[in-house]
């Protein structure tokens, strides 16, 4: 069980990585200060759906993270 969640742990902390890579950069850094009508301009769908799987991700690493941490498994 314990090589079983640490297999799940390295696989999804390798597809976060590869993930949050995969991302379009957001803002256009100090530039973007003056053109506040960008930032509230509508995300894609496609988009939409890589942040909801980056979010189920880093939520299956880091539960992994506490349970292997705090030692719930032996």
């Amino acid at each position: 069980m314990l090589k079983l969640l640490w297999t799940i742990m390295v696989v999804s902390a390798v597809l976060m990585i590869v993930l949050i890579l995969m991302h379009s950069p957001k803002g256009d850094g100090i530039a973007g200060i003056g053109s506040a009508a960008q930032m509230f301009t509508s995300q894609k769908s496609a988009e939409k759906g890589l942040n909801k799987l980056t979010g189920i991700v880093a939520l299956v690493f880091v539960v992994c993270v506490f349970i292997l941490g705090f030692g719930l498994i032996h």
